[in-house]
Parts: C-alpha cells; structure tokens; sequence
C-alpha cells in the first residue's frame, strides 16, 4: 500500500494574500507615502496595520476612508471582519518602501537618477542605518535597459542575516522611456549581526568590562 504525502496550501495562499493586498495598499496609499503593512489572524476578525507617513490622507475625514479601505478589504480579499490602524512612520529615512516610492517619484518628476540615488542613499545614511542599498534598473538613458547600485556602510548578502534583518523596498517609476524598477535594503541601526562584534573592534568600540570584573580571577 503506498502512501501519499499530503501537503497544505493555506501557507501559499496566505503569501498570495499578503502579495496581493501589498501590491494594491502601495497604490492606494501611494499619496500618503506607504511604509508596509502588517496582518494577524484573530478568532472572529483579521487585524490590519497599515504604516504611512501621512494617516489623515487615509483615514479621511471622521473615518470615512478607514470605512471604504474596509469594505475593500473584506470584499476583494476576503478579510473576515478586518479592523484597520493607520500609524504614522516614526523615522521614514529608515524605511525602504518608503524610501523606494519617495525614489520613484522624484524620477516621474524628471530628476536624473544618480542625483537621486545618491540623495536617497545619504538620507538613509544619515538617519543611523548600519548599511544600506539602492538599484535603479530599467531604461535609464536610452532603450537599452541597465542597473545602477548605490551602496555604503555594512549590509548583510545571505544567510539568515541578510533574511531576518534586512529590509526590503521595492516601487516602480513610470517615466517617459519606460518604468523603471527601484530597489532599496536597508539594515537598521538595531540589528545585530553575527559579525557585529568586529565592526565595533573596528571602529574603536570596545565593551566595558562589569563593575568588579577586573581582578576577581586573581
């Protein structure tokens, strides 16, 4: 008698769920500068949070635009009972979809990349990230489609660490030879990576020893 391995697709359709809604909230909220969203799972209800730079374009005037982004919610994507917080982004420098559309748009205003490349890379920079990186691709100066890369300071590649602790950005840019495809990793000033020791030996960061520690083996 053979066996069969059977498998749940709950975890796909979730991840196309998220997919899905990420792809449409971004345009929605594309005004009010969309930072992500998160959504857990309650007995009797789906809880929405939902990261701006400017709630009050969302939330509109006494809540009318929470109560038409809910029965959006409920009837294009199936959210049982979805109750929506609207928060405003404590440090949007520090934030890579944020930083990707505020890219986006300076491009669709006809600012030349590398400007705002280099722009944006410093205002992430400056703001305390550890590293960060930015791609525009696309057909940046004539039809033939190319990349450019900004990068500084220290930004996990693979591993866990670039997995679990790098953010991720992404946002398109319509302009006149084509869309254009921006990219933005950013690693938090919080994050701790395996090799965080070195960088602070590096730059001259040594951990103070506990009150009573030296001596106490003599």
């Amino acid at each position: 008698m053979s066996s069969k391995r059977i498998t749940s697709k709950k975890p796909l359709m979730d991840a196309l769920l998220k997919l899905s809604m990420d792809e449409y909230l971004r345009e929605y909220c594309k005004r009010a500068r969309y930072g992500g969203f998160e959504i857990m799972k309650a007995p009797a209800q789906d809880l929405v949070t939902i990261k701006v730079m400017r709630p009050g374009m969302i939330i509109g005037k006494g809540g009318e635009g929470i109560r038409k982004l809910t029965e959006i919610l409920k009837n294009e994507f199936g959210l049982l009972n979805p109750q929506i917080t609207v928060v405003d982004v404590e440090n949007p420098d520090l934030d890579p979809q944020i930083m990707a559309e505020r890219i986006a748009s300076a491009l669709e205003k006809g600012m030349h990349f590398r400007r705002v490349g280099f722009w944006a890379l410093n205002r992430i920079m400056q703001a305390g990230a550890q590293g960060a990186e930015i791609v525009i691709s696309g057909k940046l100066l004539s039809k033939k489609a190319r990349f450019e890369k900004y990068s500084a300071g220290h930004l996990p590649k693979r591993g866990d660490p670039a997995e679990k602790l790098v953010r991720v950005g992404q946002a398109r840019a319509e302009v006149k030879l084509g869309t254009i495809g921006i990219k933005v990793k950013i690693l938090p000033p919080e994050a701790r990576t395996p090799d965080a020791f070195y960088i602070d030996l590096m730059r001259g960061k040594f951990p103070k020893p506990e009150e009573g520690e030296e001596g106490a083996s003599a």
